[in-house]
This record gives structure tokens, sequence and C-alpha cells, in this order.
């Protein structure tokens, strides 16, 4: 006689969305996470989906990372950057402070067009390993993370330090936002 089989569980969909100025390293971190690979070269994104899975607190999750083309002053936030995402991972580089000040824009516009003052994000100051051209401390990035009650990591995708935790943190992030929050058990006398 056989066992029936427990179906095995499918991995959670995550969608996540990296956004951030040109140039800070958005599609380096991706290809370095999913592919173990840093792409030197650089060339204008055209805006790209990648999947990966992701293990957090023993559940698996299917990461849906979309890589999306620079932003700039003219094309601050597509609107679609906002449907069906569940986090987001907002890429400045620690060499530039206009980049820093890039996401600062960026996230106001995602809580203007989801109508919240609050959504899963993870600061990443990119191009940690360049030193000598240095315009934004780590510091800085934390006191910014504290502000908006996210987190924050520097990384490098050049030489693949904490890109991964970029991405366990953001998992962490979301399902931080979709655990509805406990009561205050009250207790109660009877006089």
């Amino acid at each position: 006689m056989s066992t029936p089989q427990t179906p095995a569980r499918s991995p959670r969909l995550r969608r996540i969305a990296l956004l951030g100025s040109r140039a800070v390293g958005k599609s380096s971190m991706t290809i370095q996470f999913v592919e173990n690979v840093f792409v030197d070269s650089y060339y204008p994104t055209i805006e790209n989906t990648f999947t990966k899975t992701i293990t957090h607190q023993g559940q698996e999750y299917t990461a849906e990372i979309i890589d999306t083309a620079g932003q700039d002053e003219f094309s601050i936030f597509n609107g679609r950057h906002a449907l069906d995402i569940h986090g987001y991972i907002l890429v400045y580089s620690v060499t530039s402070k206009l980049s820093f000040d890039m996401i600062k824009i960026i996230r106001d516009k995602i809580l203007n067009y989801t109508g919240t003052d609050w959504v899963p994000i993870v600061i990443v100051g990119n191009k940690s390993d360049l030193h000598a051209q240095r315009q934004i401390t780590t510091e800085e990035g934390e006191e910014l993370a504290a502000l908006w009650n996210c987190q924050a990591v520097e990384a490098s995708a050049k030489h693949n330090e904490n890109i991964a935790r970029v991405f366990e943190l953001m998992i962490g992030e979301i399902e931080k936002s979709t655990v509805p929050p406990t009561e205050e058990k009250k207790d109660c006398m009877i006089l």
C-alpha cells in the first residue's frame, strides 16, 4: 500500500524592483546575484526581469527581480514599477551624491503613487570598493534608512560583497509587511 504524497509547496512569488539613477550598478548587482558573474562593461539597461529562488527563515521564495532602466530627472518613476511589486531596492553609488539624492525622489514618487506612507524598501550603496571616490558615508545611508524605517547595506557588485544580503534583506522587509500586527493583550480584572 502506498502512502499519499504531500504535494511540495511551491515557493512564494515576490516581485522586487531595483530603482536608481543611471550607472549605479543595478544590472551588475542583479547579474552578480542571479548568475554569479560581474558585468564590467556598461550598457544602458533595457528593462529586464530575472528569477532566482531565495530561502529566508526556512521558507523558499521565488524572487522575480525587475532590473529597471536608470532613472533621471525626466523619467524618475514609471507607474508600472508600482504595480504588483512587493518591495523596492533603491540603489545609489557611494561615489555619487546625485544618485543618493535621486533615491529620495524615487521613494517619494513610490509613496505618492501607492498612496501609502511606507513600502518595503532596502537602500543599497553600491560600489563600496571605490574608497578613493566615495562621496556618501556609510552613516548617511544608515541615517536615511532609520528615517525611512527600512534596511540599508553597502555592497560591491564587482567583488560580490553583500549582494546576496541585499536580496535576503529585501525578502525580510517584504515579509515584515505581510505579517499582521499583533494585538496587545489586555488583562481583565474582576473586582
